[in-house]
């Protein structure tokens, strides 16, 4: 099967919904026999090299952020590309101007569409001051799902919505996996943690993922200086790159790491002692799983993502989300109970074990063939 997909960012910023497009291109074509041509923009600096084919688009950066590519349309040269190619099925994953042109141009071709969700860009309005555009961006995204052919969501809460917004049951799950060799508990690094002035008997907490505002980023700051200010022996680790890390300098003694990847990201997490992702604009949590994997308990936000993977009270503590100090009282008890923060973070690594990245990628492959065998049949 031929597999056109479509993106606004493939691989020239590390993040986890291309990680999770990645894998799956790569499960298709060395696994499955596909051949799949990828249409992203690009940059002159890619965070790493792509699976599949991979089409340049012309595009430019993003307001407000910039690190952010945006192409403006389908060019004709894409256009003929993409005729060429004669895919069986196109896959669209940003609802953005190239995905919504790529879709139109699908219908053109008489070629089936599935669309997957990745971010909830909706919620991502208020912490730029732009909710007031919120109305008009969930109007396009409801039109953009209900014009493809089949979707694909990250978790059961999203699934129930976006059934709701199709009005027919063309959606399904599509989870995510996580690399067991390379998070670990076993990573965990006493020397490592002095190497960045972290104490054996401080417990660390850590922030990890895009440094941006809608992951949380201030929620972390003021949980972590409240318990710092209230005596509570905390490190805040900072694993990650992005426009907020300056944020994070507001905290005594943070340790910020930077843009890691491979052993050195795995040993970073693993040696951290607790997740706190206080993000509620997550549609799935790679961070969490992959921490979890590492053996850390987890104290999140109570919201679809999170809830998802954390098992409250068993692998991690999940909070209201505006509970500043619901937050800072689940910390402060993993502190002093070290017996079942370790726990929980055993619990947590054994929970990790039902996530795969091929169960993942096969349940987008049975999509795809019964998509495609579905648009056959009239024929």
């Amino acid at each position: 099967m031929r597999v056109a997909l479509f993106t606004g960012n493939y691989n020239y910023l590390r993040e986890g919904a291309n990680q999770a497009l990645n894998r799956l291109v790569a499960y298709l074509e060395e696994r499955r026999g596909y051949e799949v041509r990828v249409y992203s923009p690009v940059t002159s600096t890619p965070a790493f090299e792509p699976a599949g084919t991979l089409v340049p688009v012309p595009s430019i950066p993003l307001p407000i952020r910039s690190e952010f590519r945006l192409a403006l349309g389908l060019p004709r040269a894409i256009r003929r590309d993409v005729a060429r190619f004669a895919p069986a099925l196109v896959h669209v994953a940003t609802p953005d101007i190239l995905d919504t042109r790529a879709q139109s141009f699908a219908k053109r071709l008489g070629v089936p569409v599935v669309a997957s969700l990745h971010t909830r860009f909706e919620a991502y309005l208020e912490y730029y001051g732009l909710a007031w555009v919120r109305p008009l961006l969930e109007a396009h995204l409801h039109r953009f799902y209900r014009r493809s052919d089949y979707v694909l969501v990250p978790n059961a809460a999203i699934e129930a919505e976006m059934l709701r917004i199709r009005g027919d049951s063309h959606v399904s799950i599509w989870s995510r996996g996580v690399d067991r060799v390379l998070f670990d508990p076993a990573r965990r690094d006493l020397q490592w943690r002095r190497s960045q002035g972290l104490a054996d008997d401080e417990t660390v907490i850590l922030f990890f993922g895009r440094l941006v505002l809608e992951k949380g980023v201030s929620t972390f700051v003021s949980v972590v200086r409240g318990l710092q200010q209230r005596g509570v022996k905390v490190r805040p680790l900072i694993v990650g790159a992005g426009p907020a890390a300056t944020v994070f300098e507001a905290l005594a003694g943070v340790v910020l790491t930077g843009h890691l990847m491979g052993d050195d990201l795995a040993k970073a997490v693993a040696s951290a002692d607790i997740l706190l992702n206080p993000s509620t604009t997550e549609t799935f949590g790679n961070v969490v799983l992959e921490s979890m994997a590492s053996g850390l308990a987890v104290v999140g936000a109570d919201v679809p993502s999170t809830r998802a993977l954390v098992d409250h009270d068993c692998t991690g503590i999940l909070c209201s989300s505006g509970d500043l100090e619901g937050y800072a009282a689940a910390i402060e008890s993993l502190v002093g109970r070290p017996e079942t923060r370790r726990a929980m973070g055993a619990a947590g690594c054994k929970a990790s074990n039902a996530y795969s990245w091929d169960a993942a990628s096969a349940a987008v492959q049975q999509v795809y063939e019964r998509v495609a065998d579905a648009q056959a049949r009239p024929a």
